[in-house]
């Protein structure tokens, strides 16, 4: 299969993120073979909805094989192999995919298998996979919450997590209505669905217990041993052994990729019994040691503990948890992540984000500065990190209040916004000359001259500050950003300023656009 998005494939298995919820969108173009084995992949407790959104393919699962084209949509739980492939060189189907762990996004009957309310109801008479055939329409609005659902993923903003929930019980309902309106489709044989859907579902909730045989799982089902073990192979194409192995195993592999468990704790964890044979059979199946399998996996390992490390310092940043902060701050450093990615997907984008909430009104004054003011104190940590790396800040400003204005609070804010981006700001103070500004433009080589006027008897002090660039001869060198309650888009195009922003949020946005272009032109 060919991955349109990212990799998301190692051995044979998939890696979720933090979100315990991933997508992908894939071209399938392995044509069918009949003898071609299936991915041994199993996830535990987790669903997955697939839908063919273009062409035509062959859908496999378990061990019946149907032709599938666009508008078919199957959702699957508790460790259903399928796969989906090309049906000849011209027959390719594209399949878009959710994949989440309903135990971990979804409250009480709903994340329970056993209720009927599982998953909002979308499966019936308890077999793990549900089918329907969608209408253009539906299927336009399920691709539209699933890309709803991936901009949140991608972009974490604020509160991230629970809009990711709101979109999936968003998904599950709107699945589920069409399901019980729609006509489905039944299996061939729902007896034989029922008996060994129940088997996997005893296999995959004590697969960690030595002692769980198929002995036990049909005496638990009340039939008789070799009555499930035909009825398994019959129903999924492979033996209640290999099943059982392969969930084990797939297991191993979760753990070794996303913890430090010893294999000691692995063999107790996955039911099997001894690490020497686990050490056979690991190999067996997956074709190195379990070492290997963790080296091989460690980069991945690396950047999810990265990952979570820089997400938690972008939250302790907004919540203005200084103490907290700094101890993490510490801990990232001594991780080993670098003090850049510490500054842009930490702290910066932490500042950017409650830049956007006090924008929108959702946080004021007060939560901003106390934002700020945990961003100064871990600054401090690693300005001598950001020296030794030779890390330059994004470029310079000179920000004030103009002369006759002792007002210093709108400024203080687009100063805290502007350094939360990373860019270095001298603050002129109030009552600023237009004389002032120039002489610290020239002198700290500024790129942008920041003026604040509180008051309208002060406004025409900025015109001035812009003729004094003319008469110096940076007009040209420097871009000139104005902001203040009585101050208007019109104005600033009246006296020749380049920008402005009506809070400071925008500001420094604005900053940061200017800045960047400054640098682009500087490179070529």
């Amino acid at each position: 299969m060919q991955n349109t998005e990212k990799t998301l494939f190692t051995q044979g298995e998939e890696h979720l993120n933090d979100t315990e919820v991933f997508q992908r969108t894939e071209v399938c173009d392995k044509i069918y073979n009949p003898e071609f084995a299936l991915s041994t992949l199993k996830m535990h407790d987790y669903v997955e909805i697939s839908i063919v959104v273009d062409g035509i393919g062959i859908h496999r699962m378990m061990n019946e094989t149907t032709e599938c084209c666009t508008g078919d949509m199957y959702i699957l739980s508790k460790g259903i192999p399928h796969g989906y492939f090309a049906k000849s060189e011209t027959e390719r189907p594209t399949v878009r995919t959710i994949l989440f762990k309903a135990t971990e996004l979804f409250n009480g009957d709903f994340s329970d298998f056993n209720s009927l309310k599982f998953c909002y109801g979308v499966f019936r008479d308890k077999i793990p996979v549900s089918y329907a055939m969608l209408t253009s329409r539906t299927l336009s609005r399920l691709e539209e919450i699933f890309s709803a659902i991936d901009r949140e993923v991608q972009q974490k903003e604020p509160m991230w997590q629970e809009a990711v929930k709101g979109h999936l019980v968003l998904l599950m309902i709107t699945v589920a209505r069409y399901i019980n309106m729609a006509e489905t489709v039944e299996t061939k044989h729902p007896k034989d669905w029922i008996t060994v859907s129940a088997a996997m579902k005893e296999v995959l909730e004590h697969f960690g217990d030595t002692e769980m045989t198929l002995e036990s799982i049909a005496s638990s089902l009340f039939i008789s041993k070799s009555h499930l073990s035909r009825l398994f192979q019959k129903v999924t194409g492979e033996s209640f052994i290999d099943y059982v192995r392969n969930v084990r195993i797939n297991r191993a592999c979760e753990l070794l990729r996303g913890t430090m468990m010893t294999n000691s704790e692995i063999v107790a964890e996955c039911g099997l019994k001894d690490v020497p044979s686990f050490y056979r059979l690991f190999r067996t199946v997956v074709g190195m040691t379990p070492y290997q399998y963790r080296m091989s996996n460690k980069k991945y390992f690396d950047d999810t503990v990265s990952e979570n490390m820089l997400y938690e310092i972008s939250e302790k940043l907004q919540k203005g948890n200084s103490k907290s902060l700094e101890e993490l701050v510490i801990k990232a450093l001594e991780s080993g992540i670098s003090v850049v990615d510490i500054l842009e997907k930490g702290l910066i984008r932490g500042m950017d984000s409650i830049g956007k909430r006090f924008k929108n009104n959702e946080v004021y004054v007060p939560e901003v500065m106390v934002a700020a003011r945990a961003m100064n104190m871990v600054m401090k940590i690693l300005k001598p990190y950001i020296a030794k790396d030779g890390i330059r800040s994004r470029g310079r400003v000179c920000i004030g209040t103009v002369q006759g204005d002792l007002h210093d609070i709108g400024k203080n804010l687009v100063k805290l916004m502007m350094e939360g981006k990373g860019i270095e700001v001298i603050d002129l103070g109030t009552d600023v000359s237009p004389e002032t500004y120039i002489k610290a433009a020239i002198e700290n080589k500024c790129k942008i001259i920041c003026c604040s006027a509180l008051l309208t008897t002060t406004m025409d002090v900025i015109g001035d500050v812009v003729k004094e660039c003319e008469r110096a001869g940076i007009r040209d060198k420097v871009k000139i950003m104005i902001g203040g309650a009585p101050i208007t888009k019109e104005f600033c195009d009246g006296i020749g300023a380049d920008c402005y922003t009506d809070d400071a949020a925008s500001a420094a946005e604005a900053a940061v656009r200017f800045l960047s272009e400054y640098n682009s032109q500087r490179e070529m």
